[in-house]
């Protein structure tokens, strides 16, 4: 599907592979300014609606003292809602958000399929299986990180033991690499039912919200724990646009152009492996965030990498962020699980979608 969009830049006239990405560029400017300017609105916003309060004025005031730039401190209930619960759960869905949708990008990219996103080779049920086994079977050998760490140790070696299972004559085909995730996919969710079988009532519970989705839970020890993946994954995923970009005209034509397309396969596969498993585990199932970010920003700018990469980190962080917003303040004093909010919005896009896709390609057959 991006081949099409890709094709048209190699083949026009003299003139239009230089005006193209001009026009691209162009486009690209205002949307990430866009992205940038929504996303610190955004921030701020949820750092100071909630349950209590906090005016914006005093949110930067605060802000402003803490790093020494003037300002001055909020009353002592002000500073501990801002700092020790509003904060960690911004700078979480920061994290979280940009890794799901710069994974979704990846994962679009390296599938050469507009409808591919990171669970579809099993990367979210297999953390799901970890944190699940370790709340039933009533783990704690690290603690309070216990849940969190089973969950990252999960998804890591799902995503390793699809790709292995996938390989045959030292090539991984796409097809297979799909299919062997949704296999994988079904024999997690048959686990998953196993332990909630066996779980007791309280386990259950955990299980449950755990599975929903949320940030609920945010804390700055946890933002510290994905921050390394994410941090890493993220520096990483730009480097790798232009041969995602090559990779968008066929595998034989790239392999033409000097792209070792098993290797980047495998190093793609790797990162979103790495940023979806750091973000499920430390904020459960949030799903469609990887699916209908990259797809809007090809949509508004073109099947470019270079821009749809780190803007689909963008754009993943500002939904987020909007949607824990809205998660905590539409049911107040009720909080809604995130992970059933991004559901509730990314199902009827996905339908759209489904239906956009075969009326331009004129059926599926």
């Amino acid at each position: 599907m991006t081949t099409s969009c890709e094709a048209p830049s190699k083949t026009a006239g003299p003139g239009a592979p230089a005006a193209l990405p001009r026009a691209r560029r162009t486009t690209a400017v205002p949307l990430t300014a866009g992205l940038v300017a929504a996303l610190v609105v955004g921030c701020l916003l949820s750092a100071g609606l909630g349950a209590y309060s906090i005016p914006l004025g005093d949110v930067l005031a605060s802000v402003q003292h803490r790093i020494g730039l003037g300002g001055h401190a909020l009353d002592r209930v002000g500073e501990s809602v801002l700092w020790n619960v509003r904060l960690p759960r911004v700078v979480l869905a920061l994290l979280v958000g940009a890794s799901l949708g710069c994974a979704g990008a990846l994962m679009q990219g390296v599938f050469g399929n507009p409808l591919a996103e990171p669970g579809v080779i099993g990367i979210s049920a297999g953390a799901a299986v970890g944190a699940v086994a370790s709340i039933a079977l009533g783990l704690s050998f690290f603690g309070n990180w216990t849940i969190t760490v089973c969950a990252f140790a999960a998804g890591l070696l799902t995503v390793l033991l699809v790709y292995a299972l996938s390989r045959s004559g030292g090539r991984t085909e796409v097809v297979t690499l799909i299919l062997t995730g949704i296999a994988v996919n079904a024999f997690a969710g048959a686990l998953i039912g196993l332990f909630i079988f066996f779980a007791d009532n309280a386990q259950i519970t955990q299980i449950t919200f755990w599975q929903l989705g949320s940030l609920a839970q945010a804390t700055w020890p946890k933002v510290l724990a994905v921050l390394p993946c994410a941090a890493l994954g993220l520096l990483i995923a730009p480097f790798y646009a232009r041969k995602l970009d090559l990779l968008a005209l066929g595998e034989r034509p790239a392999r033409h152009l000097g792209v070792d397309v098993e290797r980047l396969r495998l190093v793609l596969v790797l990162v979103v492996a790495l940023l979806t498993a750091a973000a499920v585990a430390v904020a459960g199932i949030i799903s469609f965030v990887g699916l209908l970010v990259p797809h809007l920003l090809r949509m508004a700018n073109g099947p470019g990498h270079r821009f749809l990469v780190p803007g689909s980190a963008l754009g993943g962080a500002l939904v987020l962020v909007a949607g824990d917003l809205a998660a905590r303040t539409v049911a107040d004093p009720a909080e809604l699980p995130l992970g059933v909010l991004t559901a509730l919005f990314g199902s009827p896009f996905f339908f759209w979608l489904l239906r956009r896709t075969r009326r331009k390609q004129g059926g599926w057959a």
